[in-house]
């Protein structure tokens, strides 16, 4: 899907369920958190599980509001800045797992509520992100989406929930390659082309740098830093990616 192209009704549905399903599986391993566990370190650094969690939910509640306001085009109540979301991220990380688990459940729920009564005509509307760039409605389900397999793996540090990059689905992996491909060829990352062996799919980066094969997952969590570099075949050192994520290229202005 590239970021010129408006989705159709079949695409948002096949969507939707997509991200339901993530929702469900992020669901059952919060679920079975312990506190412990809860306060214990994700893998990114100094946040808990618990910082993750809350980050998840303040999320799925930043998404809501994009969507009720592409649904009316009218802004619903203020919105979260940074600073908000980043006082909300601390005093939510100090809870418990039954807390956690519950706030996260109710902000996802609100999140497809919102989404149910989006008009289908509004689903192209602009909205802003809070970094600036603005994109269709329908691209806030993509970057929950991302934003629930990222943080999903997140959770898995040092302890067996069966969820490493491994876990994550297909589609999403498809997805995600190609929105950053396309991200990294229009800003000239020094890589010629990425080939995902078990999905049968490459993409072209450039005419000059490395071949970089592998499964799609490890292509995927290398450039989202969420795993090493893979092995070149010629076993040269490859390019530290950007920060991930990074705004849809070429985005809709």
């Amino acid at each position: 899907m590239t970021p010129a192209t408006d989705l159709t009704r079949a695409e948002l549905a096949v969507l939707l369920d997509e991200v339901r399903a993530s929702v469900g599986r992020l669901a059952a391993t919060v679920g079975n958190l312990t506190d412990r566990q809860a306060g214990e370190p994700s893998a990114l650094p100094g946040w808990s599980r618990a910082h993750v969690i809350t980050h998840l939910a303040r999320g799925a509640d930043a998404y809501r509001w994009l969507l009720a306001l592409a649904r009316t085009g009218a802004e619903p109540g203020p919105r979260a800045d940074a600073a908000a979301l980043d006082r909300a991220l601390r005093e939510g990380a100090e809870r418990g797992a039954a807390a956690l688990a519950e706030d996260l459940r109710v902000s996802l729920d609100g999140l497809f509520e919102e989404a149910a009564a989006v008009p289908a005509e509004r689903w192209a509307t602009l909205v802003p992100a809070l970094a600036g760039w603005r994109h269709p409605a329908w691209f806030t389900l993509h970057r929950a989406w991302r934003e629930v397999e990222t943080h999903h793996v997140d959770l898995d540090l040092d302890l067996d929930l069966g969820r490493g990059t491994a876990g994550w689905p297909a589609g999403y992996v498809a997805w995600a390659l190609d929105a950053t491909a396309a991200t990294l060829a229009a800003r000239g990352f020094p890589v010629a082309r990425l080939e995902a062996t078990d999905l049968g799919r490459s993409w072209s980066l450039g005419e000059a740098g490395p071949v970089v094969r592998g499964p799609g997952h490890v292509l995927l969590a290398w450039l989202a830093g969420r795993g090493p570099a893979p092995r070149t075949g010629t076993g040269e050192p490859l390019p530290a990616p950007p920060v991930w994520p990074l705004p849809p290229v070429p985005g809709w202005g």
